[in-house]
């Protein structure tokens, strides 16, 4: 734990629905949590979502801010041409000491752009990975990259291992968790160059390595860190979330000439909807490979994700997990390069 209150910025103009939701969100959770809490954004606009709230004995303040970095924005560019952005004012007040963490439900890009210009990288990562556990059967599996390093090097995949045990250790508190490759086949050897190569470097890397795995382990939670390049991982991102919805409009399709009550199915669709929606049950996760707790959330998300994305940058912060990869990260890169 932390000497301290913990002290979240939020990107308080990222995303679809804000400032209403993130201002909402930061009051839930300072509420809740007693968190500190720095909205950075627009002061007008922000002044006056929280006048429609009771924000007495609230720790939350606002630090001003000029304009925001889109989606359709090249994330480097957005950066050096608005340099008082509210994701780069956010992610510097990190940098600067003045804030625990970062959270924003605006451009991944940019703010995973920002985190790496501010923040750096640790040691051994030279492309830091999105992921987490997305699988609603399989909740405390963590899935990377997710998106963001569509083309990897064997190294890099091992790095994402490592940084993804690392989270699993502090932070679902798994001892010793299982790394699995994801490839076209369980045997050794099956795979292309890219996987065949990073099985041999996690050989030497004295991680709890257990070999490739299938799509259909994913389901079970056969690895606890599932390691993949951005590409497949989106796809399976997305298949993940798109079949959520696909399963909910078969039952409800086949529940509708049924005797059951409308709103025992409707409870019902919305129960498999949310069991498999990990993702907004967790608000958010880490930038992995930063060198600061940086975390990115859903542009869709309401006030309550908002409120669960603080909630996992204080369990971040709380549970000392920058600290756990400068010190792990470094020694298992080395481990595969001699």
């Amino acid at each position: 734990m932390t000497d301290h209150p913990i002290t979240v910025a939020i990107d308080a103009m990222g995303g679809d629905n804000s400032p209403e939701v993130t201002v909402a969100g930061a009051i839930l959770s300072t509420r809740q949590n007693k968190f500190n809490v720095l909205l950075v954004g627009d002061k007008a606009s922000l002044e006056k979502e929280l006048s429609k709230h009771d924000t007495e004995n609230l720790s939350i303040k606002i630090i001003p801010s000029e304009g925001k970095i889109e989606d359709s924005e090249a994330p480097a560019l957005g950066l050096r041409q608005k340099p008082k952005a509210s994701i780069v004012v956010a992610t510097s007040l990190v940098k600067k000491g003045e804030a625990d963490a970062v959270v924003s439900m605006g451009s991944t890009g940019a703010t995973m752009a920002a985190a790496v210009v501010l923040l750096g990288t640790i040691d051994g990562i030279d492309r830091p990975a999105i992921g987490g556990p997305i699988v609603g059967s399989a909740p405390n599996q963590v899935i990377l990259d997710l998106g963001s390093n569509l083309d990897c090097k064997p190294q890099q995949l091992v790095g994402f291992g490592v940084l993804g045990s690392v989270f699993s250790q502090d932070l679902l508190k798994i001892p010793n968790p299982k790394i699995g490759l994801l490839s076209v086949g369980s045997e050794e050897g099956k795979g292309n160059s890219q996987i065949k190569e990073a099985t041999e470097l996690f050989k030497k890397s004295g991680l709890n390595f257990i070999g490739n795995i299938e799509g259909n382990d994913l389901v079970t939670g056969k690895a606890d860190i599932v390691v993949c390049d951005g590409f497949v991982g989106n796809v399976v991102l997305k298949l993940v979330e798109g079949l959520s919805i696909g399963l909910a409009n078969q039952l409800q399709t086949a529940l509708t000439n049924s005797s059951m009550p409308p709103e025992v199915i409707s409870g019902l669709i919305q129960k498999l909807i949310s069991d498999n929606n990990v993702v907004d049950a967790r608000g958010g996760g880490p930038i992995f490979g930063v060198n600061g707790v940086s975390i990115i959330g859903h542009g869709s998300a309401n006030a309550a994700t908002v409120h669960r994305a603080i909630e996992m940058a204080a369990m971040c912060v709380s549970s000392k997990l920058i600290e756990g990869m400068n010190k792990q990260v470094p020694d298992v890169m080395a481990s595969i390069t001699n």
